[in-house]
């Protein structure tokens, strides 16, 4: 479980059935097996380098999220998993995309997103969201799309500033609407 609040930003050395990504700060109390937040997507520590971690990347990771589009160099959001003595500083995160959502627009500190309406249903207004691992409140919804508000220190601190319009994004919807949606279908 995460909570959304990036601790670092990683870049990629290799991407491919694994992924390679260079680090600093979260490699201080990782090991083998470990879980770890990669752009939102929860991934498991396969090996452990001296300037990273390599994790394996199934079909379904690759199918799921964006590790298609992105490449040698690119930079990722690392977060490592909630202890149960942390502050919850953002909101609950699985770690488990549920799909994509294309940057399609920038007003000022508003940022939209347009998003398939299966993922649509799962968001309100004033409600959380994941954007490639970042917890984040929504401002608005509409018929097709999104928006939320990006403070400074967030966009200093995370990959999100170097988003160009049409970049895809890993999102995670909010587990506590799906938590209801799946009690309502009972």
């Amino acid at each position: 479980m995460f909570t959304g609040i990036v601790e670092e930003k990683g870049i990629i050395k290799s991407i491919g059935k694994e992924i390679y990504v260079s680090c600093k700060r979260v490699l201080e109390d990782l090991k083998i097996g470990d879980s770890i937040a990669v752009s939102g997507c929860c991934l498991t520590i396969s090996s452990l380098r001296n300037d990273g971690f390599i994790c394996n990347l199934s079909k379904e990771t690759l199918k799921t999220t964006n590790f298609g589009f992105l490449k040698k160099g690119s930079k990722v959001n690392l977060e490592r998993p909630l202890r149960l003595s942390d502050r919850l500083g953002g909101h609950i995160v699985s770690g488990h995309i549920d799909g994509l959502a294309r940057f399609c627009e920038k007003r000022g500190s508003l940022y939209f997103f347009s998003i398939s309406k299966t993922l649509l249903k799962y968001l309100v207004k004033k409600g959380s969201i994941a954007i490639d691992g970042v917890s984040l409140t929504i401002v608005d919804t509409a018929k097709d799309r999104f928006s939320v508000s990006i403070i400074p220190h967030t966009l200093k601190e995370t990959t999100l500033n170097e988003m160009n319009i049409g970049y895809k994004a890993n999102i995670e919807v909010d587990i506590l609407a799906k938590i209801v949606e799946g009690l309502l279908k009972k």
